[in-house]
């Protein structure tokens, strides 16, 4: 049997984690492999803790943050639980599609890869935020030598033993090209799918605010770290 442990850091997702959860609950990974779920509940106060409390999901685990933490304290949380074989980030407000698991899951169940990122179509996104995910994707080509389409993906599958080897710094959305700089440096080739993608008006990150620190953060693990 193998297991992938999603992980799902919430703040303030009352509209759409009943839903999201479910979504990761019907999915099927195929015969021999099964799904844990745990959500961070990131010192949420719009009732998405209570609403967690009383969902009755098989393989579901909900852990909780007193205070909010940020999107990486919620996965360093999350990742310091996981059981399974591998690991997936799974952002709350339905964005991404979780019945997209399969394909990325194929080839870390196979051992046909270690690290798989699903790759989004991005036309239908706001024009800065779509400037901001391929300049990053861009850089990160650049400085890293890599040809990726793209970094800034939530949909991250990652083998356990890789995944704990992350040690995570990051708090905020740099997260993302933190994860990315250190799967490079330590010699593993990240392989890209297809996957499905809604984009949603997304009022906690900011293309200013959280697109310097990213591009700050692949500079610095490429000469500094």
């Amino acid at each position: 049997m193998k297991k992938l442990s999603v992980l799902i850091p919430a703040y303030n997702e009352h509209e759409t984690i009943e839903e999201l959860i479910r979504r990761v609950a019907d999915v099927d990974l195929g015969p021999g492999s099964e799904i844990e779920i745990i959500v961070v509940d990131d010192g949420s106060s719009d009732g998405t803790r209570e609403l967690l409390a009383k969902m009755d999901v098989p393989g579901l685990r909900v852990i909780e943050h007193e205070h909010n933490q940020g999107k990486g304290g919620a996965i360093r949380t999350a990742l310091a639980t996981a059981t399974g074989d591998a690991v997936v980030f799974q952002d709350a407000d339905l964005e991404y599609d979780p019945y997209d698991f399969p394909g990325l899951w194929a080839l870390i169940a196979s051992g046909q890869a270690q690290v798989v990122y699903g790759a989004r179509q991005l036309d239908d996104q706001a024009f800065m935020r779509r400037f901001g995910n391929h300049f990053l994707t861009w850089a990160t080509n650049v400085l890293y030598g890599t040809h990726l389409r793209d970094m800034e993906t939530c949909y991250k599958m990652i083998a356990m033993p890789i995944a704990q080897t992350l040690d995570l710094q990051a708090n905020r959305f740099d997260m993302e090209p933190e994860i990315t700089a250190k799967i490079i440096k330590a010699g593993h080739t990240i392989h890209e799918v297809p996957i499905s993608y809604a984009p949603r008006i997304i009022r906690k990150l900011s293309p200013w605010r959280d697109g310097w620190p990213a591009l700050w953060t692949l500079i610095q693990y490429r000469f500094f770290r």
